[in-house]
């Protein structure tokens, strides 16, 4: 992937993110990643999206908030390059709300649970971060039991 113009020019020119693109048209969030500076985006590839579970992205496409939400969450409202995420491990800010964590203690640069494929592409208006993975936004979930022991009864006397 090379840097063709503003963050949504580039990936058309790719040809790699047809359904990243149509999500983005779908939310009215083109013409925000065509036209606002210092942006950071973690592009997942039509492959990624193909690797959600079986009927998950037609959820979303037919959830246009939820489908927002998610796509939100692969955006940064600030410049963060490979440099600074080599070295370091933490969580960042999304233009979603949420956190995503960058991690670049390994030999692989990481974004949540995606590895980032091809790092610094340098777009005029941002630079975008080939993943392997859609990042799901949400909170972690932690595991629960599945039922709590009722307390004792007290046997009547």
């Amino acid at each position: 992937m090379v840097a063709s113009g503003d963050l949504i020019a580039t990936l058309k020119a790719s040809g790699q993110f047809t359904t990243l693109l149509k999500g983005l048209d779908a939310t009215n969030l083109s013409g925000v990643l065509a036209s606002n500076p210092n942006l950071t985006l973690f592009a997942p590839t039509d492959a990624a999206f193909a690797a959600l579970p079986a009927g998950e992205l037609d959820k979303l496409v037919a959830d246009k908030p939820a489908l927002q939400k998610l796509l939100t969450h692969h955006v940064i409202n600030a410049k963060v390059e490979s440099a600074k995420i080599k070295g370091a491990k933490g969580p960042v800010t999304t233009v979603a709300g949420g956190k995503v964590q960058l991690d670049g203690s390994g030999e692989a640069l990481q974004a949540d649970n995606a590895t980032i494929v091809q790092a610094d592409v340098n777009a005029t208006n941002g630079i975008v971060h080939v993943v392997d993975k859609v990042l799901i936004a949400g909170p972690v979930r932690l595991e629960t039991p599945t039922a709590q022991a009722a307390p004792a009864a007290t046997p009547a006397t």
